[in-house]
């Protein structure tokens, strides 16, 4: 319902080995704070389309964490892996935002971006 929309924080970033640290560190502090972390890691049901279930869980989120740092080629292919960049941009654009009676909306959602060292 709309409490759980409002305290949900949707977490886009890596879930490889070497950033596992990182987004220990960012589910805690999420938790600490009183809200809610939310993540593709959650699915687990094989019958949904992954792509439907990413939709799901930000539709449920008021809040975002993204980092779209690592966004880079992958081994195998060489192709470039958008997913979270893409992820970002269905956050953002209010994919499933809705008001407290369910009906969808264009309230804001607020996004934390990681500042990228340079």
């Amino acid at each position: 319902g709309a409490a759980e929309y409002e305290q949900n924080v949707f977490i886009n970033c890596p879930f490889d080995r070497a950033y596992r640290r990182i987004f220990n560190a960012v589910v805690f502090a999420v938790f600490d704070c009183g809200f809610v972390p939310r993540s593709a890691l959650e699915i687990t049901n094989t019958a949904e389309v992954r792509f439907e279930k990413i939709v799901r869980i930000i539709d449920e989120c008021r809040f975002g964490y993204h980092d779209i740092s690592r966004t880079g080629l992958n081994r195998t292919t060489g192709l470039p892996r958008f997913n979270m960049p893409f992820e970002l941009g269905l956050f953002l654009g209010g994919i499933g935002a809705k008001d407290e009676s369910g009906v969808p909306s264009r309230r804001p959602r607020s996004v934390s971006l990681p500042a990228i060292p340079v």
